[in-house]
């Protein structure tokens, strides 16, 4: 998932997707372990969406938290 379309997500998207990627990443691990996952590179790929998605929900706090200091 590239950057411009998580930002295109709302908020509560974006944390429920987190959600799921985390629980997608938790079944590809116990595949890796089983030896019954083929495609390792995925694993790399969804914690990379995650943490792109965190950074994004990271940028969104930030930016509200200074809004509504200057607004006081």
């Amino acid at each position: 998932m590239k950057i411009y379309q998580i930002r295109e997500m709302s908020t509560e998207e974006i944390k429920k997707r987190i959600i799921e990627e985390q629980k997608n990443l938790m079944d590809l691990r116990f595949q890796h372990e089983l030896k019954n996952l083929t495609n390792t590179a995925k694993l790399r790929l969804i914690r990379k969406d995650i943490a792109r998605m965190k950074t994004v929900l990271k940028e969104r706090e930030m930016q509200e938290a200074k809004n509504s200091k200057v607004n006081k």
